[in-house]
């Protein structure tokens, strides 16, 4: 039997009043990696907020990370960010600290204390992302697409059970989004789930894999040479 990992079961996602999506049915198992795709204003990111429960679930089922969205709780939130790494589309990285500094504001906040267990665990993540040798430097001293491989680390630092990528590649390039995608890849291929919306269709063609669409209130499965 498949594990699964995140599931919703008619479930409706508002924002404040009114309907975003509606008559939500969706599995996602352990070791998939799933694309997200619709247009602007279709409803990815607030399903996305919704899974990391910045946007609560008030109508249907959902089960995330073994948490209960219909039943999480205000003190249960940061329990459950610690099983999700979060990649936003504009890297969120602090811009006055140094690449290692960020890593040790999200290990310290997340209840580390061993410094040699700190800086073993930062050493680990950016090699996944082939960035070691930044370490020291600041945001600002990077591109684009090395700021992003920094942000998808800092979302391994916790060992999440599920990545999810919200746009992660909007800012890029066409050759740095592809670039990455593939530590994307990599990582699913070692083992995580990963769930990314885009509206980047060309990376879809070149990386094909699972594909939901948002479209009218409502989410479903598509074939690759339908999006």
């Amino acid at each position: 039997m498949l594990d699964s990992i995140l599931s919703l079961q008619n479930a409706t996602i508002y924002q404040e009043q009114n309907v975003i999506l509606s008559d939500i049915n969706l599995t996602v198992n352990r070791g998939e990696f799933i694309y997200i795709i619709g247009k602007t204003g279709s409803g990815k990111s607030s399903l996305m907020k919704t899974l990391y429960a910045d946007l609560p679930l008030t109508a249907g089922e959902g089960h995330i990370v073994s948490y209960d969205l219909r039943k999480l709780n205000d003190d249960e939130i940061p329990y459950l960010r610690r099983k999700i790494g979060i990649v936003f589309q504009d890297f969120k990285l602090l811009p006055d600290r140094s690449i290692k500094e960020n890593m040790l504001f999200v290990l310290q906040a997340t209840g580390w204390t061993s410094e040699t267990d700190m800086l073993g665990k930062i050493d680990e993540v950016l090699e996944k992302v082939d960035l070691k040798s930044i370490v020291n430097k600041m945001p600002h001293q990077l591109s684009g697409g090395e700021q992003q491989r920094v942000a998808i680390a800092r979302a391994l630092l916790n060992d999440p059970d599920l990545i999810l990528a919200d746009e992660p590649t909007g800012n890029l390039d066409p050759q740095t989004s592809a670039e990455v995608l593939e530590v994307l890849r990599k990582i699913n291929q070692l083992g995580k789930t990963i769930i990314m919306a885009t509206h980047d269709y060309a990376l879809l063609m070149k990386f094909p894999s699972k594909t939901l669409k948002c479209e009218d209130q409502k989410i479903f499965e598509v074939v690759q040479k339908s999006v």
